[in-house]
């Protein structure tokens, strides 16, 4: 390697490799010998060894793995500050949030304990931090006020006959309607995690979870509106109930009720200035302010002083029974009516939790099993769920303020529980007082972050229209169909992009760099050159079903060669000289006849031989001059209405099978291009598939008008596709590289395929795709291997010389054959 000039330049000799040859040099590996037989993979699997086992069971449980070698010393008093900081976060949230699930208070601070535990023994994140998250506790709530709506509990008064909410008979139902709901979820998440389908998260791209989160934003917007206001609007359900709840909550604005309108306008204030301060403040302070915290201490205090309820008719949080609730089945009589939301509640949590953990993995260098977490997830939730909780997931801020105040390892969500574990049992009383809109306030103050997304419009506007697309599908889905069809329907826009994408992917045209062995397209770069006689075809995507025939499309229109047509074509040229080569053999037959018959008069007579004109002969003159006639006819014809000519020369007399090989020179009217083919001709810079007699040329010289091929400048010979962009390849493919290969061989322009990777070559061989006629040696290892082959093995030795390919290889013949 030599350096100058800051560039560094080297040179490699070596032999044009075909994929034959690369696997005779590499000795490659034959499918049995990289893939074992299903049985021996079977007897792997459940073949039960000790070292196997202890395996298992710690990735199965991973905090036997970690917990024996936790240091109290190292990690101890991290954890257990961080823990404290979680903890005073979770106990306005859990409160808040229920009100998004349309449940108790009490009941968001069961979610913020038993997941929290369940995860530290099956989690692998050190800092996600479990509990009640803002969009799966609005997608929790549309499933609970859809299956228990106010309506479904009135019911009537036996003193006044008036009708009267059954709230208590509500709640339980929707709890038990919660705790359904997650129990599926959570079960869907373990069977997925246990079938290795922790993939699945992969299919949600940001574009789309910021787009669905900012929309769920909007739901709890509307959602949150009845308590900051005191109204009550109509339950709607299904499509479109987004739009008709807003209208009504507007229509019912005249009857706000102005205390709760300001206890809610002085919490979002005070909240809001606190936030920003907190964010001021962030680099100078160890620990977060807890601001929510002391808002629903400050608003406790007021609410009891001035009995905010009774003075004011201000709702408040009511009863909280302190103490542990015992556990229950969930009903398993609902999971019909909810297996479609817990999909979604499945899907969404786990998207979340995994891209928070692998972000948290990477800044801090340990690895976070995806499968594994699928699982710790729906543990949590599946075992949660008897104990009345909702869906759970990782919560974006508390995993910051775990992360950033220091936390460790999962020891810091044990701290956080027993916080909540106290509050549960000795605090909880103290919060009955609480206002039911300073709650709310606190909702709708913590969504400024998924506010902000979207700005992510502007953003992707310049950055990529199909992202664009998606998030802006998958918010108008979200809003208009809800949480669960929502995402449906924007996951299946999402996968539909992607196939699009595949679909109509860039064909392209490669020339080559001069003095290297590198090619590009030649629309887009202004020094790359066509190698001429030789056409090099890419495209940006693999082929698969889904567009091998828009690749053939594109092939013929980068080529310009309409393969049916000239095929076409070429047959009825070839059976016209089939015809005159009958004529022929009847006319030297009967010439024969005559001449011999001349002979045997003379021999008997003295005189002139007399000279008659039989039959068959008569016939044959007509036949002859009829279609004589005809074809001069259908040649003017073709003159007149065609823009483009085409000059078919058989370049080689009939074989004995009956066939001809003929040589297609591009060209335009034949007044203007003549004189330029036959300079051609006489330079040697046309290549020719073999050699044609002068004394027929002449004769047989005929043009078409063929004006969809355009006007062509070079004869093409050979055509390289370049596969190094296919990953795979399916039967279709297949086929159409087997049609590709046929009909363009039929014309006499060889196919050859360049950068196969070895999955392809396996893909292939299994499709029967090589042959007699069609070898691994139409496979080379790059474009510039299938170039320097197609220049050395028809007859273009001037071509070659013309080109530039003075770059890093040299050319050396091959040692195979055609």
């Amino acid at each position: 390697m030599d350096s100058r000039a800051g560039s560094a330049k080297y040179r490699v000799e070596r032999q044009v490799l075909d994929e034959q040859r690369l696997e005779e040099l590499t000795r490659r590996k034959t499918f049995s010998e990289i893939h074992k037989p299903l049985t021996d993979r079977l007897k792997d699997t459940f073949r039960c060894t000790l070292p196997k086992l202890k395996r298992s069971v710690m990735s199965s449980c991973p905090v036997l793995y970690w917990l024996p070698k936790y240091s109290v010393w190292d990690y101890g008093m991290p954890d257990l500050v961080s823990g404290i900081s979680v903890g005073i976060m979770h106990l306005p949230q859990g409160l808040a949030y229920a009100l998004l699930a349309s449940v108790p208070p009490v009941f968001g601070l069961y979610t913020s304990l038993y997941p929290a535990l369940i995860y530290f023994f099956f989690g692998t994140s050190r800092h996600n931090s479990i509990g009640t998250f803002t969009v799966l506790s609005i997608m929790v709530g549309s499933v609970t006020e859809r299956l228990a709506p106010d309506e479904f509990f009135l019911k009537t008064n036996g003193t006044n006959l008036t009708l009267e909410m059954d709230v208590a008979a509500r709640d339980a139902y929707r709890v038990q309607v919660a705790a359904a709901t997650t129990f599926l979820g959570g079960l869907i998440q373990v069977l997925l995690g246990v079938i290795k389908f922790g993939f699945v998260g992969t299919y949600l791209s940001e574009p789309l979870v910021r787009a669905y989160t900012s929309a769920a934003a909007a739901h709890a917007v509307v959602a949150q509106l009845k308590y900051l206001f005191k109204v009550s609007p109509k339950r709607f359900t299904g499509p479109l109930s987004q739009v008709y709840t807003l209208v009504d909550l507007c229509l019912s604005l005249p009857k706000t009720h102005l205390p709760t309108l300001l206890v809610s306008s002085v919490t979002i204030v005070l909240l809001t200035g606190a936030k920003e301060l907190n964010s001021f403040l962030s680099t100078k302070l160890p620990v977060p302010i807890p601001v929510e915290l002391i808002t629903i201490v400050a608003a406790t205090l007021l609410s009891s002083t001035i009995d905010l309820n009774n003075n004011y008719s201000v709702s408040v949080v009511g009863e909280i029974p302190s103490g542990l609730s015992a556990p229950s089945v969930p009903n398993l009589s609902l999971f019909g009516d909810v297996i479609g939301d817990a999909f979604a509640l499945a899907i969404v949590g786990y998207a979340v939790s995994i891209s928070l953990g692998k972000t948290f993995a990477l800044k801090h260098g340990y690895k976070v099993d995806s499968n594994q977490e699928l699982v710790a997830l729906g543990l949590s939730n599946a075992v949660g769920s008897f104990f009345q909780c909702f869906s759970v997931c990782s919560s974006m801020s508390r995993s910051l303020v775990q992360e950033t105040t220091g936390g460790k390892t999962q020891m810091a969500g044990v701290a956080s529980a027993l916080i909540v574990l106290v509050t549960i049992l000795k605090l909880g009383m103290l919060f009955q007082e609480l206002p039911k809109a300073v709650l709310a306030s606190i909702v709708l103050v913590n969504l400024k972050g998924m506010f902000k997304q979207y700005s992510d419009v502007v953003t992707l506007w310049r950055r990529s229209k199909i992202d664009l697309a998606v998030w802006l599908v998958t918010w108008v889905s979200t809003m208009l169909l809800n949480l669960d069809l929502g995402l449906a329907a924007s996951i299946a826009f999402a996968l539909f992009t992607v196939t699009f994408r595949t679909q109509m992917p860039t064909y392209s045209v490669l020339g080559n760099v001069p003095g290297t062995e590198l090619y590009v397209d030649i629309e887009t770069h202004r020094e790359a050159r066509e190698v001429p006689g030789v056409t090099i075809f890419r495209s940006s995507a693999t082929v698969y079903f889904a567009n091998a025939e828009l690749y053939l499309e594109a092939l013929k229109e980068k080529s310009g060669l309409d393969i049916g047509k000239m095929i076409i074509y070429k047959r009825r040229q070839e059976a016209k000289q089939r015809r005159r080569e009958r004529r022929a053999k009847r006319r030297a037959k009967r010439q024969a006849k005559g001449e011999k018959r001349a002979q045997k008069a003379a021999e008997q007579h003295s005189g002139p031989p007399e000279i008659s004109v039989e039959e068959d002969e008569a016939d044959d003159w007509r036949e002859t001059h009829i279609d004589m006639t005809a074809t001069e006819e259908e040649e003017q014809s073709r003159t007149e209405r065609g823009n483009g000519t085409v000059f078919v020369i058989p370049t080689a007399p009939q074989t004995p099978d009956g066939c001809s090989r003929w040589e297609y020179l591009k060209g335009g009217h034949p007044d203007s291009t003549s004189l330029g083919w036959m300079s051609e001709l006489q330079d040697g810079d046309t290549t020719t598939l073999g050699s044609s007699s002068e004394d027929t040329l002449s004769r047989d010289l005929e043009q078409v008008s063929l004006g969809s091929l355009g006007k062509w400048t070079w004869d093409i010979h050979s055509i390289i596709l370049d596969l190094s962009t296919a990953n795979f390849i399916d039967t279709v493919a297949i086929q159409t590289l087997k049609n590709i290969f046929r009909d363009f061989s039929e014309i006499d322009v060889d196919i050859y395929f360049s950068g196969c990777q070895a999955s392809v070559v396996e893909q292939l061989e299994r499709g029967d795709f090589f042959s007699e006629t069609l070898r691994k040696q139409h496979l080379f290892v790059s474009v510039h291997d299938a170039v320097l082959y197609c220049l050395n093995h028809r007859g273009a030795a001037s071509l070659k010389h013309k080109l530039e390919l003075s770059g890093t290889v040299s050319f050396m013949p091959s040692t195979t054959t055609r």
